[in-house]
């Protein structure tokens, strides 16, 4: 039996002569090369973050952020935006000018300088110290990115006293650069584009209000920069407060800036602390404006700007933690020299920047922030040098106003003390909570008893329940079952809210009380997700949740606490190869490149959460290594707008839905869900 020679089935013949056709049938045609700005077409989420209404805006970002930069390094001195009928945004500097010789790259030959900037990823001057000392282009990808999702883009350089133009329709020359015409007094760069609507939707436009907010920001970040707004009188009629025209320049920087942010709000300190400094060698340059406010700031406890080389950073970073650091340091340092130094002893950076409005600005070389849109600084240097930049003026801020510094101190020992009093209440009201609710299919906690990075998953039903419980982490991720579908709050009366068994407990296992009486204090989680089935139902439950909170808890919204999980709709498996696509569109993306070649493909539809494994959902729903959140967020600046959509939608009269539904019916492309 020994001395048998070897047959197919002991090696798995069969099995063998489908995995070679399958490799023989992968070859270099299954491989794509991706040329010029093609990347940016198909993927347009991986450069300005996705296709939505903030991501069209970035693209006004990534524009003016080239003229900032020629203003920061003391080439410009006036920038021009200007929003016209059409829906074409045109930025207009002084500056040098975009180069026009030609690049001397022999890969390049042929072309012009501006043509490899504005067709060419991670191409710029950015790269090179002599042109920019600090700039807030990093990746070089900034306006080639407008360019490719742009279906017409028009760019005119003056330099030497002659005119160039060249014009582009999704990232593609429609000729070359050539000279239009000579210019004595002029000499900058004007670039004008319009969004494409294969990218954004036939129905995407530039917001008036949006962009003059974030042009009037940008004129404070550099005191001597003058910004002229201008805007079709046709699109300011239907806004309120966007005038059509107006000039930016404030020569006092970000402390203009707070003042008027601030308007007439009680300050605990009448006077803001602000003051900048120039740049010393390998340092940057740092400036800086804080109040106080015993009110807070409308929803918000406080209001924390940060910006790095004029680009805001709305996930902060290492200048805020600078910041943080030298006021929290410079206040226990005073109650030291003024006999408070045991009280503030439990005072910490949250005590100090709560009910603060600051803003942060530095100019640094090099900057390195986290992803394409810049949203957080990392450069670990900065927290020293924007400490150091600080401290030393805080210090001389305060001894130079005892009165006014021991009561800006006693005001921060007292919310400290406020503090860790609710946080002991917190504690009572997790046990409490916790045994009222230690029933079957209702709340699983987590082990953790600080609030800090723990989570509540809301799902739908049990059999979901048991699965998520099973993947979560125990440590930090609480599970809490709802029946069904909870109370439509929005057509419901007070009273049937107020009785409603699965809003209670819900309310109960949150540690809040609902519309008045809640507290975001009182949560017992740093983050609440909502995690139901990826089809109507699903979404239907989740639109019931969102109401719910929209209306009793918005300050959850409004602190982007709020998230809703994205589970899979599909899994695909060819071979040894499983993907899970989202919806139907992504499962034909996905058909149609990673599984393009031959083989067997196995197409599985999960009709829930409690058909997936718990290691499936795990990996892909509820691990914060491997899973997709949205956060759920208010528009404060187009609320009434807001309130109508919610009430249309979740009221009481269905003559409203429907009209909402004839009204928009042509843009829904994809009903299988």
């Amino acid at each position: 039996m020994d001395d048998e020679p070897p047959t197919e089935d002991m090696f798995g013949g069969e099995e063998d002569k489908n995995k070679n056709k399958a490799e023989a049938a992968y070859s270099g045609k299954n491989i794509r090369v991706l040329k010029g700005l093609e990347p940016v077409r198909l993927r347009p989420g991986m450069y300005i973050g996705g296709t939505d209404e903030r991501a069209l805006h970035h693209l006004f970002a990534e524009v003016i952020d080239n003229s900032m930069d020629e203003a920061v390094a003391g080439h410009a001195s006036r920038i021009e935006v200007d929003l016209n009928a059409e829906g074409y945004l045109t930025v207009t500097d002084n500056g040098r000018g975009i180069p026009i010789d030609s690049h001397p790259d022999p890969e390049f030959k042929g072309k012009s300088t501006l043509e490899v900037i504005m067709t060419e990823l991670h191409s710029g001057g950015k790269f090179d110290s002599d042109a920019y000392e600090t700039s807030g282009g990093l990746h070089g990808v900034g306006v080639s990115v407008v360019n490719a999702l742009a279906d017409h883009l028009i760019v005119e350089v003056a330099r030497s006293k002659e005119i160039y133009r060249q014009e582009f329709s999704r990232g593609v020359p429609q000729g070359k650069l050539v000279k239009i015409g000579d210019t004595p007094n002029r000499r900058g760069t004007k670039l004008s584009f319009h969004p494409d609507p294969e990218i954004f939707g036939p129905k995407a436009r530039f917001k008036p209000a949006r962009i003059f907010r974030m042009a009037r920001a940008k004129a404070y970040l550099q005191p001597g920069v003058e910004i002229r707004w201008s805007c079709d009188p046709s699109l300011v009629e239907k806004l309120d407060a966007v005038p059509s025209e107006a000039v930016f320049h404030f020569p006092g920087g970000l402390a203009d800036f707070l003042a008027e942010t601030m308007g007439k709000k009680a300050r605990v300190v009448p006077e803001i602390f602000a003051g900048r400094t120039e740049k010393s060698s390998g340092h940057g340059r740092v400036e800086w404006a804080v109040a106080w406010s015993p009110s807070g700031f409308g929803e918000a406890d406080s209001l924390i700007r940060s910006y790095a080389n004029t680009v805001p950073t709305a996930g902060g970073g290492t200048h805020e933690a600078g910041l943080r650091a030298a006021l929290t340091k410079g206040l226990r340092a005073y109650a030291d020299l003024s006999g408070m130094g045991k009280k503030a002893g439990i005072v910490t950076p949250d005590d100090v920047m709560g009910s603060a409005g600051a803003l942060i600005s530095v100019f640094i070389s090099e900057p390195q922030f986290q992803g394409q849109t810049k949203d957080r600084l990392s450069n670990a240097g900065v927290t020293r040098i924007v400490e150091n930049a600080v401290r030393d003026p805080f210090d001389i801020w305060l001894g130079s106003r005892p009165k006014e510094a021991t009561q800006l101190l006693e005001w921060v020992i007292e919310k400290a003390e406020a503090r860790i009093k609710r946080r002991k209440q917190r504690d009572i009201s997790r046990k409490s909570a916790t045994k009222r609710l230690r029933l079957p299919g209702k709340l699983a906690d987590c082990s953790n008893k600080d609030a800090a990075g723990t989570e509540l998953f809301i799902v739908e039903g049990d059999s979901a329940g048991g699965s998520a419980k099973q993947a979560r982490n125990r440590k930090t991720q609480a599970i809490l079952p709802l029946k069904g579908k909870i109370l439509n709050v929005e057509s419901a009366s007070a009273d049937k809210i107020s009785r409603n068994a699965e809003i209670n407990d819900l309310s109960t296992a949150l540690g809040v009380g609902i519309g008045k009486k809640f507290d975001i204090e009182d949560l017992r989680y740093e983050r609440v997700i909502i995690m139901t089935d990826a089809d109507v139902d699903g979404a239907h439950i989740a639109a019931l949740l969102i109401t719910f909170f929209f209306r009793y808890m918005p300050e959850l919204l409004e602190q982007g606490r709020l998230y809703m999980a994205l589970p899979p709709l599909f899994r695909i498996t060819q071979g040894g190869k499983s993907i899970y696509a989202s919806d139907e569109a992504h499962k034909n993306e996905l058909l149609a490149t990673e599984f393009a070649g031959r083989g067997k493909i196995e197409i599985g539809r999960f009709k829930g959460l409690g058909e997936m494994m718990p290691a499936q959902l795990k990996e892909t729903t509820m691990n914060p290594e491997s899973r997709t959140l949205a956060r759920i967020t208010v528009d404060e600046e187009n609320m009434p707008s807001t309130e109508a959509l919610v009430q249309t939608l979740m009221g009481k009269r269905a003559d409203l839905r429907y009209q909402f539904i004839q009204d928009n019916a042509e843009f829904v492309e994809d009903l299988d869900v």
